[in-house]
């Protein structure tokens, strides 16, 4: 996020956790004859559902509704006052008297639920984990992953190896050894908080780090946050002056920044991928409404080139990176692929296709500049167009991170995140851990760089300037 303040911008990166209803549970939860469960009391919601698709439980009762996370050690109760219409904007539709789907316009699938007979043993009250033991917590943190982590043979990781270190864990070095183990995934989107103890691990960040440094010397090398901010302030100043001739525009929630380069080229930088509206109810309507105003903006300047920059990209939401590359699709498209991993096997391969919104779609010449930093939803939406044959991909691989988070808790609190979902291009090809970037090596360009700082330039787009200009 960008603020103009005392005419400076300063540039600000959030990290991005979000609570899903995406989570994948190991318990069939069916009948021994394997008969169609019996509800407790008629079409009534109340009772207990659970996805066998994704995972999480849910208890609906006449006084306060409950929603628990389940591995194969245990049950967490996760929210003891649980309100569906708060969980990232989710409605449910009972549609038979055993069946219940979630659904929203931020998530790009449904979510199903069956009516359990009787609770998951694991959520009994008096079997509910709920414990600083730290034992017990290691053994739930190892088996989150056991179950619901899709990538381990991809990563080559034997996860076995790492089970029997909740022998030796104390109250003194738990969080030491989960850390050790955390940082083997080297996965953007494997996260442990702990928000009482101030603990924040993020397994990504030592790989992150060492190719955002890997073109920087001197007194530009990241050694902390700080660094980094200061590094992309001072990038985003140059690209504002010196590219958009201090002539640009940016939305009420700094979200998107765009101009023009040049009369006949246009420059947008999409800084993120959610926060446009007020709350869950307004955010695809008040980020339709700001790109209604972004392509009058290109239509009306009649430009035939554009550098679409997802450099600074941190993700979001899926649905907001397809609704804004819904505005550079010349027709509906197959897009991409996903599943998630359900057991020792996976869900069924879902597609999904894009088709143009809006008045006016841009679809000539786009140069799409990617970085490290692009991640998750900024992912999707470069997966989305990169086979456009008016899409040329100029920068560094992006993160290689494309799965939803998905968020279980710890019986001490503390909240994991583990990626449990694979995405793939329309041809079958998977970009996890590997990322997207350019074919051609020519248009391999740092995003940070010693010569770019030190000149006050941007070899991405000096870059994608020749790319367009060819």
């Amino acid at each position: 996020m960008f603020k103009t303040t005392n005419k400076q911008l300063l540039f600000i990166m959030m990290k991005k956790g979000y609570l899903w209803v995406l989570l994948l549970c190991m318990f069939s939860c069916e009948n021994d004859d394997d008969t169609t469960p019996t509800p407790s009391s008629g079409d009534s919601i109340n009772g207990t559902w659970f996805s066998a698709e994704k995972g999480y439980i849910f208890e609906f009762t006449e006084g306060n509704d409950l929603f628990y996370n389940v591995n194969s050690v245990g049950c967490v109760l996760q929210d003891d006052n649980f309100v569906i219409e708060d969980f990232f904007g989710f409605t449910l539709n009972q549609t038979s008297e055993n069946e219940l789907v979630a659904s929203s316009d931020l998530s790009d699938i449904d979510v199903v639920f069956t009516r359990l007979p009787e609770q998951n043993p694991f959520c009994l009250s008096d079997q509910i984990a709920m414990t600083d033991d730290p034992q017990v917590n290691y053994d739930h943190f190892w088996n989150i992953f056991n179950d619901y982590y899709a990538f381990f043979e991809a990563r080559n990781i034997d996860w076995s190896h790492f089970e029997g270190l909740g022998d030796i864990v104390t109250n003194e070095n738990l969080y030491d050894i989960i850390e050790e183990v955390a940082l083997v995934l080297q996965d953007g989107h494997v996260s442990i908080y702990d928000e009482q103890l101030g603990i924040e691990i993020e397994s990504g960040d030592v790989r992150l780090l060492e190719r955002l440094n890997t073109n920087l010397s001197g007194d530009l090398i990241i050694e902390e946050v700080q660094d980094f901010y200061d590094l992309g302030n001072e990038k985003i100043i140059t690209i504002v002056t010196d590219y958009l001739g201090g002539a640009f525009e940016i939305d009420d929630r700094e979200n998107i920044i765009w101009g023009f380069i040049d009369n006949d080229t246009g420059y947008i930088n999409i800084i993120t991928m959610q926060g446009y509206g007020t709350d869950f109810n307004n955010e695809l309507s008040s980020l339709n409404t700001l790109l209604d105003t972004i392509m009058e903006d290109l239509a009306a300047a009649g430009i035939s080139k554009l550098v679409l920059d997802l450099r600074f990209n941190e993700g979001g939401i899926d649905t907001v990176a397809l609704d804004i590359a819904s505005r550079f699709m010349d027709q509906e498209r197959l897009s991409y692929f996903k599943k998630a991993r359900l057991g020792d096997t996976f869900t069924e391969n879902t597609a999904f296709s894009i088709e143009p919104k809006g008045n006016f779609q841009f679809t000539e010449d786009i140069v799409i500049l990617t970085s490290p930093i692009t991640v998750s939803a900024g992912e999707l939406f470069t997966l989305c167009l990169k086979d456009q044959p008016y899409v040329t991909i100029v920068g560094e691989n992006t993160a290689g991170a494309f799965s939803t988070i998905l968020n279980h808790t710890l019986p001490n609190g503390a909240e994991i995140g583990l990626s449990n979902e694979i995405y793939t291009d329309a041809q079958g090809t998977v970009f996890e851990i590997v990322g997207i970037g350019p074919s051609d090596p020519e248009n391999q360009i740092p995003f940070f760089s010693t010569s770019d700082f030190e000149e006050g330039i941007d070899s991405g787009i000096d870059r994608a300037l020749e790319v367009l200009e060819n």
